[in-house]
């Protein structure tokens, strides 16, 4: 199911975010990871509006977001976030983020605290993806894979889908794609370009934001979901650094797609 319609907030000027807004009860935000779209929740909408008010986003410069060459980057994609809910004027929200769309409600969190939130679900991201203890860390990689990725793959158009469509077979989904899903994800990545994917892939590696994963779990209910593939590591490390939170593994990166049943199952437990 693609979403359609939707309505556009500004938050700077000349920059507008794209928000599709769906059904009525206590708000569930799902914010999307690096370089995709509010088109990937499209399961978790038909699924949560029948109980909620759900809301997806467009972070800046994806999707049908405006395009624009300044505040790529976590810290502005957090104020964004701000501006979004202040125009909504919502309360009592659950936040969902899946991959760098954790690093977008952990900025939230560092600018706004948690006040106004519900619950907090964490779809598959450390709050350090990047460490040079790569083996006793859970982290997005290897630095010099790490490296390789940010230098080989992240600067022009064709490397670029190269590089995701390598992300979406190997790492996102656990079955074998049909060639028009692989076609759309990639597809979907693309809508950012890629200078643009360059700035958001770097400002998400070096992002820290184990403090406000710590505060996040000792203020509100908050869940994390960890893809089966590196659940040994990551499991203890969520464990050991938000002890508080709630943990479920299931299927690859893109499981609440690929399992969307499970998941939305999982999910409605939390909130």
């Amino acid at each position: 199911m693609a979403i359609q319609g939707g309505k556009y907030i500004k938050v700077a000027q000349g920059v507008e975010i794209f928000v599709q807004d769906e059904g009525n009860g206590d708000p569930i935000i799902f914010i999307p990871g690096w370089t995709f779209t509010s088109e990937v929740f499209s399961k978790q909408v038909e699924h949560f509006r029948k109980t909620n008010r759900v809301i997806v986003i467009d972070p800046r410069s994806h999707g049908k977001s405006s395009i624009t060459m300044e505040g790529n980057d976590y810290v502005t994609h957090g104020s964004d976030l701000v501006k979004v809910i202040a125009a909504l004027e919502l309360k009592d929200v659950t936040l969902v983020g899946w991959s760098f769309g954790c690093l977008t409600i952990w900025e939230y969190i560092r600018q706004q605290g948690t006040e106004i939130i519900k619950s907090l679900v964490f779809i598959d991201l450390s709050p350090k993806p990047l460490s040079i203890n790569h083996e006793q860390n859970w982290v997005e990689g290897p630095l010099d894979e790490i490296a390789a990725a940010y230098t080989h793959y992240l600067h022009n158009r064709d490397k670029q889908r190269e590089f995701i469509s390598g992300y979406a077979t190997q790492v996102m989904v656990q079955r074998e794609l049909e060639a028009y899903e692989l076609n759309w994800l990639v597809e979907q990545s693309l809508k950012t370009p890629h200078y643009i994917a360059a700035n958001l892939f770097a400002s998400g590696m070096f992002s820290d934001y184990r403090e406000e994963a710590k505060l996040a779990s000792e203020s509100v209910p908050v869940l994390t979901v960890i893809a089966e593939h590196w659940a040994d590591i990551a499991k203890p490390f969520t464990e050991k650094l938000t002890p508080k939170s709630s943990i479920e593994v299931l299927g690859g990166h893109l499981m609440f797609w690929e399992h969307d049943e499970k998941f939305n199952k999982i999910m409605e437990k939390h909130i």
